[in-house]
C-alpha cells in the first residue's frame, strides 16, 4: 500500500465500564454510580499511546446516586476485586486473556481492544462494556445495549468472525426514543481517524479486504477530507472487485489533494483494467516517481491491440476481432466491458452463441449507472445492445427487452439498437404464443408461431428447439432432427435440443446416433434414472438390429 499504509502500529489502552446487574425490585436509571479507581499518566499521549482507565461502581435499591456523579480515586484492590469478579484469572498487570494465555497489555493496540470487547459481548457477559477510545464513554452512549427495563432486538448479528460489522442495533423500547445507530460506529465515532486506517491497513495487508473496507469508511465518516483514507478505501474496493467504485474514490482523493501520486498511480492502473488507455497514460504521467516505466509500455501495447481490434470490427474480420480482444485482455484489459461485447459481438457474427454468452460473461458485471458514469451514454449502450443480443441468442428474451430498453433510453438515436429491439419483441411475442398454443396441444399452430419469429431472428436456438418438439408432436421427426441439428449448432451445450434430437433419432431407429446423445447427456446428469433407462434401451434395439 506505499506510504498510505505505515507499518508501524500505536498502541492503545482500552476504557473499562462496570454496569451492576438489574435489579427486579428497582429499576431506578440512576441506580449506576460509576467511580474513577485509577489515575492514567498522560505523558503517553504525546508517544502516541493511550491511558488505561478502569471504572467501577456499586447499585444500591436504597440510596439511588446520580449517574453523573463520580467519586475520588480508590486504592487499587478495590480495582482488582471488581475486575476479578468476570475475570477471576487475570490480574491488572497481565492484561487480557486469549484461549487460555495470559497477554500483556502493552502487546495489545486497538484492534486487540476490538477483538477483546467482542469477545466479551460474544460471551453473553453484562456487566462489562469495553470501548477502544481515548474518550471516557458512558454506558448509555453504546445505544442503552442490556439496560434494565428495556428490550433491544439486533436486525442482524453485528459481530462477525470475530470482529464488528456494520449493523444496525434498533432499541425497541417504547419508552427510549434514541436514535439506532451502528455499534461500529458508535465506537469508531470516537477514535482517531488515522488508528482507523492502519488497523485497515493491516486488515487489507491480511487479505480481509471487506474489514479494511468498513475501516476505511469509519474514519472517511470522521475525516471526509483526508486524501489517503478514499485512496485506501479505493485499494480495498479493486481487491474486492468493484473497480468502478475504486475509480471514484481515488478521484476524490485527487479532487483533495490534486497531486497526490500515490492515488494517480492507482488511477492509472483501474483505467487501464477498463479499457481506457489515455486516461491511463494521463494518470502514470502525474503518479511521479510511483510509477513503474513497463507501466507504460504495457498501457501502450494494450492500445496497439485496441487500434487493430477496431479495424478488424470495420472490416467484418471476426476471427482476427477475437484474436486481438484476446491479446488485449491477457496484456491487462481484463475489466473492460466494452472489449469483451466486442468479443462477443465476433462470436455472435460467425453463429458461435455459446461462446458468445461466455465472453460476455467474463465481462465484470457492475451497475448499469457506474457504467454510465464512467464510459459515458452511447459507449455503454453500444455493450448494453450487444448484451442484449447475446440474451436474445440464448433464449432469454425478457433479459433481452431490459437490456435493450436500457440502451435506448443512454442512446435513443442508436440504428443497430432499434433493429435489436425490434428482433427483440418478435422473438419474444413468438415464444410466447407458441407456448401457449403447445401447452393447449395445438401443435400445428404452435410450430407456425416459432417460425414467425424465427423469420425475425432465424439463428434463435430455443425457437428452433421449441419447433423441433412441435415437429415431433406431429410425427415429423426428420424436420424436427434438422431443426435440433440447428439449435445445437449454435449451443453445443443446449441439452434440450440434444434430448429431442436422441429421442427422435430413437423413433427412426438411428440407434447410434440416438446412443451417442444419451450418452453426452449422461455424462452431465449421471444420476437420471429416465436417461439412463433410454440408453441401455437403445443399446439392446442396436443389438437386435445388428443381429438381424
Amino acid at each position: 500500500m506505499g506510504n498510505n499504509f505505515p507499518q508501524g502500529k500505536c498502541g492503545c489502552g482500552g476504557l473499562i465500564f462496570w454496569r451492576p446487574p438489574p435489579n427486579n425490585n428497582n429499576n431506578n436509571s440512576n441506580a449506576n454510580k460509576f467511580e474513577n479507581l485509577s489515575n492514567a499518566s498522560d505523558t503517553k499521549k504525546g508517544q502516541g499511546g493511550c491511558e488505561d482507565i478502569t471504572f467501577s461502581g456499586t447499585a444500591s435499591s436504597n440510596k439511588p446516586t446520580n449517574s453523573s456523579t463520580r467519586s475520588g480515586t480508590k486504592p487499587n484492590h478495590v480495582v482488582n476485586q471488581n475486575y476479578q469478579r468476570n475475570h477471576p484469572k487475570v490480574s491488572p498487570t497481565e492484561g487480557y486473556v486469549s484461549n487460555g494465555r495470559r497477554v500483556p497489555k502493552e502487546a495489545i493496540g486497538i484492534s486487540g481492544e476490538l477483538e477483546s470487547m467482542i469477545t466479551d459481548r460474544q460471551k453473553g457477559s453484562s456487566n462489562l462494556v469495553r470501548a477502544s477510545s481515548s474518550n471516557v464513554m458512558m454506558f448509555n452512549n453504546l445505544g442503552n445495549l442490556r439496560q434494565g427495563g428495556n428490550t433491544n432486538t439486533y436486525s442482524q448479528n453485528p459481530v462477525a468472525n470475530g470482529r464488528y460489522t456494520n449493523q444496525t442495533v434498533e432499541n425497541v423500547s417504547k419508552g427510549n426514543k434514541e436514535q439506532p445507530g451502528s455499534l461500529c460506529r458508535v465506537v469508531s465515532t470516537r477514535m482517531n481517524p488515522e488508528q482507523l486506517k492502519i488497523m485497515g491497513n493491516e486488515d487489507y495487508k491480511n487479505g480481509r479486504f471487506q474489514e479494511a473496507l468498513a475501516l476505511y469508511d469509519a474514519a472517511i465518516a470522521i475525516d471526509p477530507n483526508k486524501a489517503s483514507y478514499r485512496s485506501n478505501k479505493s485499494a480495498a474496493l479493486t481487491a474486492l472487485g468493484r473497480l468502478l467504485e475504486a475509480v471514484f474514490e481515488c478521484r476524490e482523493a485527487i479532487q483533495i489533494e490534486p497531486r497526490y501520486q500515490r492515488a494517480h498511480y492507482r488511477l492509472g492502473n483501474l483505467n487501464m483494467r477498463l479499457g481506457e488507455m489515455d486516461k491511463a497514460l494521463y494518470h502514470y504521467k502525474q503518479a511521479g516517481p510511483e510509477i513503474d516505466p513497463d507501466e507504460n509500455a504495457k498501457v501502450k501495447k494494450i492500445q496497439v491491440h485496441l487500434n487493430k481490434c477496431t479495424e478488424a470490427r470495420r472490416l467484418g474480420d471476426w476471427n482476427k476481432l477475437i484474436k486481438e480482444t484476446n491479446n488485449a485482455i491477457s496484456s491487462g484489459a481484463d475489466s473492460a466491458p466494452q472489449i469483451f461485447a466486442l468479443q462477443a459481438e465476433a462470436f455472435l457474427k460467425l453463429r458461435r452463441h455459446q461462446h458468445a454468452e461466455e465472453a460476455m460473461s467474463k465481462g465484470s458485471n457492475f451497475d448499469v449507472d457506474h457504467c454510465t458514469k464512467f464510459f459515458g451514454p452511447i459507449c455503454h449502450a453500444n455493450t448494453l445492445v450487444t448484451q442484449s443480443r447475446v440474451h436474445l441468442a440464448a433464449g432469454r428474451f425478457e433479459d433481452a427487452l431490459v437490456a435493450i430498453q436500457r440502451a435506448s433510453r443512454l442512446d435513443p438515436n442508436n440504428n443497430e439498437m432499434k433493429k435489436v429491439m425490434r428482433k427483440a419483441r418478435a422473438a419474444a411475442a413468438a415464444r410466447s404464443n407458441g407456448n401457449e398454443l403447445f401447452m393447449a396441444s395445438k401443435f400445428s399452430e404452435a410450430s407456425v408461431a416459432y417460425g414467425e419469429g424465427l423469420e425475425h431472428d432465424p439463428y434463435n436456438s430455443v425457437l428452433l428447439c421449441n419447433r423441433a418438439a412441435c415437429r415431433s408432436k406431429l410425427g415429423q421427426f426428420e424436420k424436427a432432427v434438422e431443426d435440433c441439428n440447428a439449435s445445437l449448432s449454435l449451443r453445443p451445450s443446449y441439452s434440450k435440443a440434444r434430448l429431442r434430437r436422441a429421442d427422435c433419432n430413437a423413433k427412426l431407429k438411428r440407434w447410434e446416433a440416438s446412443i451417442q446423445d444419451y450418452e453426452i447427456l449422461l455424462k452431465e446428469t449421471p444420476e437420471d434414472e429416465e436417461l439412463t433407462r433410454a440408453l441401455l434401451e437403445a443399446k439392446e434395439h442396436l443389438i437386435q438390429q445388428r443381429g438381424e
